[in-house]
């Protein structure tokens, strides 16, 4: 048990550590940039890592490390304010259906089914194509698109926390609904809510680099991950350093989430196993 528990510690600690040192870096890129992330040098165009150039130029002689530094802001920033508008619509609506139930949430429910049975690519792709491209409407798109997976998620935690005996307690008591949900079942949502967004974060980064690199994303000559890789894909052959770098950034920071989230995840359904477990070993015990 203190393994699992040891190894459970380190996986967030490593996840927690990695990202927080990436939006650190990110808030203070003046300091840690060496170059200008927009400064055009042809004269050294698709140059190999040295010592100016930490991880090269790309093909317009730009400092890739700069521009990737750079574009934590964009990306990083971006999926947080995604976050937040989602859960600014779904908990709301996850809340109140899976309070309440009745006519509203049997139609609102099947209302996103036939959404959620459309590909989540092919969704986001047509509605930036109807708004056009650019960052403000792929953050549109982004967030028409993930809401309905936040409503599911919210709704059965709901459900599944108002059939607890504390939440019968606290109607019984004539607590008001209002109460009860800010006081009762938000709490034991919360945590569901927090892997499931964690975990989301990197889902939401990934993304935003597929549309960017597609070209219905961030525009050039921003600094954005997935900008990065659409201009470095003329020149892997010659210049692999371009598309690697960038892609390495998507992956640690995706990593990052999945370490916190998978490991929360975990960590939060350790005692109910032990608890389970223990059950079973005492009913064993008093059939024998």
């Amino acid at each position: 048990m203190k393994k699992i528990s040891y190894s459970l510690n380190i996986s967030i600690l490593l996840g927690s550590s990695l990202l927080i040192a990436i939006v650190l870096i990110g808030l203070f890129a003046p300091l840690f940039s060496p170059h200008d992330p927009l400064a055009v040098n042809l004269s050294n165009r698709l140059t190999f890592p040295s010592w100016n150039y930490p991880f090269g130029t790309d093909h317009l002689g730009r400092c890739i490390l700069s521009r990737i530094i750079y574009g934590i802001r964009v990306s990083v920033a971006c999926a947080f304010l995604i976050m937040i508008f989602t859960f600014a619509i779904s908990l709301p609506i996850g809340f109140l259906t899976g309070y309440w139930r009745g006519r509203t949430d049997h139609l609102i429910m099947r209302s996103i089914d036939g959404i959620l049975a459309i590909p989540e690519f092919v969704l986001t792709i047509t509605i930036v194509g109807l708004l056009g491209p650019g960052f403000f409407n792929m953050m549109i798109a982004i967030t028409m698109v993930r809401w309905t997976n936040y409503v599911r998620l919210i709704r059965s935690l709901v459900l599944k926390s108002c059939e607890e005996d504390y939440i019968r307690s606290a109607r019984m008591s004539g607590n008001s609904h209002l109460r009860i949900m800010k006081r009762y079942v938000f709490p034991d949502v919360f945590p569901s809510l927090f892997v499931f967004g964690a975990l989301d974060m990197g889902k939401i980064v990934l993304l935003m680099a597929g549309l960017s690199f597609l070209g219905l994303g961030t525009q050039p000559p921003t600094p954005e991950w997935g900008v990065m890789l659409h201009d470095a894909t003329a020149y892997f052959q010659i210049a692999p350093h371009v598309m690697i770098f960038p892609g390495l950034a998507i992956l640690f920071f995706v990593l990052g989430c999945q370490l916190i989230s998978e490991r929360y995840r975990k960590l939060n359904s350790a005692p109910l196993k032990e608890v389970n477990d223990e059950d079973n070993i005492h009913k064993s015990y008093i059939k024998c």
